[in-house]
């Protein structure tokens, strides 16, 4: 079985579903330290054309909590605010009719803790996408061993999951020590995302940017062959 363990992001770039779409499972690791500043609550757009920042509003977000205990702030403003924002960058790419409403209805979701709230936006993009992978969260996993920390928490969760292939974002290239993992008969490699590109508006193209605006700008098919544009290292 292929796994990958990785922290819920928010409408994450195409590299993260390149991850999910590679594996048979993937889980969703909610219980370690939240990250400020990263991608749990927040992703980039194009707006006029330039990389722009759209957030969740968190009411408990620190790094001395793990990320399953970080709350969303429960009204509804900053969703009618970002609908918004959403809708006017991109109203005239071509798929706008088609991915809009998904990605409305991923916004108004009814739910407050944000890993739940990110895993259900992972979910139902990966069901439009058509990417049969299994979910799970590293919370739910029996006798976790939150204690063990970097490779070796991973290679634990890899254990009990009968991994026989781990695959992990090229990120982690420095902290994970493929010699490890062999010792447990457990493949490792890493993922590089190939250069994607692809026709925004008439605009130079940014680059990673939030699977929002390839869906915006890109058939199903023409996503599912960038999806297969990376590098197993």
């Amino acid at each position: 079985m292929k796994l990958a363990i990785m922290q819920p992001y928010f409408f994450p770039y195409i590299g993260y579903f390149q991850l999910i779409n590679l594996v048979d499972k993937f889980i969703i690791y909610d219980d370690v330290n939240f990250i400020n500043r990263g991608w749990i609550n927040r992703n980039n757009i194009l707006i006029n054309g330039k990389a722009n920042l759209v957030s969740i509003p968190l009411a408990n977000a620190s790094q001395n909590k793990l990320i399953n205990e970080v709350s969303i702030i429960g009204n509804n403003d900053w969703k009618l605010k970002m609908d918004k924002t959403i809708s006017l960058a991109y109203k005239k790419a071509p798929h706008f009719n088609k991915v809009y409403p998904l990605i409305k209805e991923c916004l108004f979701l009814n739910e407050t803790s944000v890993h739940k709230y990110n895993a259900q936006i992972l979910k139902m993009v990966c069901a439009y996408l058509k990417i049969e992978t299994t979910f799970t969260f590293s919370s739910e996993q029996a006798n976790s061993n939150k204690e063990l920390k970097s490779q070796y928490r991973i290679l634990d969760i890899c254990i009990k999951e009968n991994a026989l292939h781990y695959i992990n974002p090229i990120g982690g290239i420095e902290l994970y020590d493929k010699d490890i993992f062999q010792e447990r008969n457990i493949r490792l490699n890493f993922i590089k995302t190939g250069s994607i590109d692809y026709k925004q508006y008439n605009n130079t193209f940014v680059p990673n940017l939030s699977i929002i605006d390839v869906m915006m700008f890109n058939t199903v098919e023409e996503t599912h062959s960038l999806l297969h544009q990376y590098e197993l290292i």
